[in-house]
């Protein structure tokens, strides 16, 4: 056993970070909340070229931050509060409030968003699919830094591997080797943000109205409920089920991109 032990410690790696940037007395800094709000401050540059570009004034993309804020972290704490544990936090609604107490859903920040960006475009008067096709380049790149801020947390991997970059998450008391699955997803998502960001460059001016938001919804959920097969279940009550909770939200969201998709190829600009 303890020949086996260092074998598997030669051929993974040994993850044991520490979550914690610094603290100051009872404030602490955390790699998952700086890395959360990268995303929002690489989005904002993003955006603000498209915008420049296309002659948007920058006090709309003031606007568009502020409901991309409050919409990812309201739907996103909302979404683990009701998909994952909602007989929890109905019994205690007040730690729902708890938000630095961890637990997110990026299926909740994508109703999150979406619901909020259609109060935006009834506000600057943009039609809606216009709006979407833009912002949800940046968010797949959002989407990279949140899962960066998971793998400094050590938290929502893989089960077991016995592949050479398997990481040992010590911090969780770990002793085998697991998928880096926030590795695998973040990569996923960051060529996502690139293929996106492509297709609207080179078709800014005859940009068919919905391709690039379908296309976003079947390739990242697309990915996410692959990757999903090799998880460790989030939840108690995960363990038992064919399909995972993140694998059945993501299945909605991938057949509406479909029908998007098909829709916007059909029509004409």
């Amino acid at each position: 056993m303890p020949v086996n032990f260092k074998l598997m410690i030669i051929n993974s790696i040994v993850w044991n970070v520490d979550p914690e940037i610094f603290r100051i007395g009872s404030l602490a800094v955390r790699w998952y909340g700086l890395l959360f709000a990268l995303g929002f401050v690489f989005g904002y540059i993003i955006m603000g070229k498209i915008f420049k570009a296309e002659h948007i004034p920058p006090k709309v993309l003031d606007t568009l931050t502020t409901y991309m804020v409050v919409g990812t972290v309201i739907g996103a704490r909302l979404g683990h509060c009701l998909f994952y544990e909602p007989e929890y936090y109905m019994k205690n609604p007040i730690m729902i409030l708890k938000v630095w107490e961890g637990g997110l859903a990026s299926h909740g920040a994508a109703i999150g968003i979406l619901l909020a960006l259609y109060l935006l475009s009834r506000k600057i008067k943009k039609p809606y699919m216009w709006i979407l096709d833009r912002v949800v380049i940046v968010v797949a790149l959002a989407g990279l830094c949140i899962r960066m801020g998971n793998l400094m947390n050590s938290e929502i991997y893989g089960t077991e591997t016995t592949l050479p970059w398997g990481f040992i998450f010590a911090r969780e008391n770990e002793t085998v080797a697991k998928h880096p699955t926030q590795i695998y997803e973040g990569l996923s998502y960051l060529l996502i943000f690139f293929l996106l960001y492509y297709i609207y460059r080179k078709n800014t001016k005859n940009l068919k109205p919905g391709l690039i938001f379908g296309l976003f919804l079947i390739l990242l959920f697309g990915v996410r409920f692959f990757i999903e097969f090799i998880k460790e279940p989030q939840v108690g009550f995960e363990a038992n089920m064919s399909l995972n909770m993140g694998q059945l939200l993501s299945i909605p969201f991938i057949l509406v991109g479909i029908v998007i998709v098909f829709r916007a190829m059909r029509q004409h600009q």
